[in-house]
């Protein structure tokens, strides 16, 4: 699919769902931003990826979870292309700590980085969306929203949010040609350091029909198909990629 100088925006892009999602959509012809926090050189070798199908890709290293460094990051997109017209918010982080001994900075963190990064790049985003008539924004959420885990209070609910965020944008953007949506991975092969979300994601395999793991690839097959023309009349929906997994 051709989409001409149109640009996308994928926060949390060197690695696992967001290379692929950033990697499907350079395919599908968006120029793209890639960002990451620290992994540079993943983000580095991300962007050649894309470049590989013929459009352009630029890294932007920020903090998706400060207001600054979502306003930082879509503003480079914004000088470099003149709009970001698909936003993707990706990037997360999923702590483990029983609520009774959950501290107030970790909650915060949780809620900047999952779901207020969401609110700071739409802000950021959307003005240009609206002066073209054609915008996408696509959160992600996860096993935490639907279902709930102990232990992860915070990011059950700054993921939750994401879908409620993706609804309100959908009523009140979608006459202007912009859509919402809200993608949720289910237990998706990905390299974490946190040996806890690995062992979590082993279990979680075990409740999926067919045994295994989803892919990364799968998850970026339904954001493509959110970021094109054809999703068009997808909006404000929670999309679920979990192979049919049960809690």
């Amino acid at each position: 699919m051709s989409t001409g100088a149109r640009t996308a925006l994928i926060t949390g892009s060197g690695q696992n769902i967001g290379r692929a999602i950033a990697l499907a959509l350079a395919a599908d012809g968006f120029n793209i931003m890639v960002n990451g926090l620290t992994k540079r050189v993943a983000c580095e070798e991300t962007a050649e990826a894309c470049r590989a199908h013929g459009v352009e890709a630029v890294v932007t290293m920020g903090d998706a979870g400060t207001a600054e460094g979502c306003n930082e990051v879509a503003g480079i997109g914004i000088s470099r292309f003149g709009a970001v017209d698909v936003m993707v918010h990706n990037a997360a982080i999923r702590p483990s700590s029983a609520f009774l001994e959950m501290d107030e900075a970790e909650w915060r963190r949780v809620m900047d980085i999952n779901l207020s990064g969401s609110f700071w790049l739409a802000r950021a985003c959307l003005p240009g969306m609206v002066r073209k008539g054609w915008g996408r924004i696509v959160t992600l959420a996860g096993m935490n929203a639907i279902h709930g885990y102990k232990g992860r209070a915070h990011v059950s609910v700054s993921k939750h949010g994401n879908w409620g965020l993706a609804k309100s944008l959908a009523k009140e953007f979608g006459p202007k040609g912009i859509t919402a949506n809200c993608v949720s991975p289910g237990p998706i092969r990905s390299d974490h350091d946190d040996p806890a979300m690995t062992t979590h994601i082993a279990e979680m395999a075990a409740r999926v029909p067919r045994g295994t793991l989803g892919e990364p690839d799968e998850v970026a097959a339904a954001v493509s198909l959110l970021a094109s023309d054809k999703g068009a009349f997808i909006n404000g929906q929670l999309i679920q990629v979990n192979g049919g997994a049960e809690t």
